[in-house]
């Protein structure tokens, strides 16, 4: 069963088309990665079956109601959208930021809701910064700042979380520390997770799905075991790599690699 469906998408920047003519399924329960060159669409992509950017041509339904129809509070209730680089005041707090979250729900962010406040409290757990809560932003370190941003978009409680490149910038343990919580959101708190990454063995070992992407194209869909094909790599990126199945997980891992391109 699909969770979104964006059907014949087209969406670009004035004159440019960026996605032409693409559609995209996303399975309810998994988790969506979406690959591809730097410049292939992917952000783009992400940000029409969010809503966030208006499409061109074409329709995108969320549990069956075309998103383009929805308010924008609507919206926040269907699918939960985490920029690259979100921006907040510094000195905002950890849990004034998840309270944001709550925006969906018509509460400001010092209300008073008995229920906002336990959603709220719920998402500070979750993404393991209850400890942090009174903590201001510009504290942080990039894995807990990245790890507050996801407790605001689970304070949505929508069954459909979007992040755009969640683990930029920062280093291998905060990347995996983010992708393991992602997972088990995904496991236990049942949310449909859809996320652009780069990184093609994280990609391979922690999304059900990918959807590459390729100057605007959709050019392969399925699971990491169909998709990351030697043959694929060297079409698309423009790389020779080996690509080997781990004997207990079977999920592909691409190793010893070599650009086809002469910089």
């Amino acid at each position: 069963m699909d969770a979104l469906f964006g059907n014949q998408l087209v969406v670009g920047y004035g004159n440019k088309k960026i996605i032409d003519h693409q559609s995209i399924h996303i399975a309810t329960g998994q988790i969506t990665g979406l690959i591809g060159p730097n410049g292939s669409g992917k952000s783009t992509l992400l940000k029409a079956i969010s809503g966030i950017k208006p499409v061109n041509e074409g329709q995108v339904f969320v549990n069956e109601r075309e998103i383009g129809r929805l308010s924008t509070k609507q919206r926040a209730k269907c699918i939960a959208y985490l920029a690259q680089s979100p921006s907040v005041p510094g000195d905002l707090t950890v849990e004034n930021l998840v309270k944001l979250g709550r925006y969906a729900y018509g509460r400001g962010l010092f209300g008073r809701d008995q229920d906002a406040a336990v959603q709220v409290q719920q998402a500070l757990v979750a993404a393991k910064v209850a400890e942090l809560a009174n903590r201001p932003i510009d504290a942080l370190s990039g894995g807990q700042r990245q790890r507050a941003f996801i407790a605001m978009t689970l304070a949505h409680n929508s069954p459909i979380i979007m992040l755009d490149e969640p683990t930029t910038y920062l280093d291998l343990t905060h990347q995996l520390d983010v992708l393991n919580l992602l997972r088990q959101l995904n496991t236990t708190a049942h949310k449909t997770v859809v996320l652009v990454l780069h990184d093609l063995n994280q990609a391979a070992q922690y999304c059900d799905q990918l959807v590459c992407l390729q100057q605007g194209q959709i050019v392969a869909t399925g699971t990491p075991h169909e998709v990351l094909t030697e043959q694929l790599l060297a079409d698309v990126f423009q790389v020779s790599a080996k690509v080997s199945f781990r004997t207990q997980t079977q999920y592909p891992q691409m190793t010893d690699y070599e650009t086809l391109v002469n910089r």
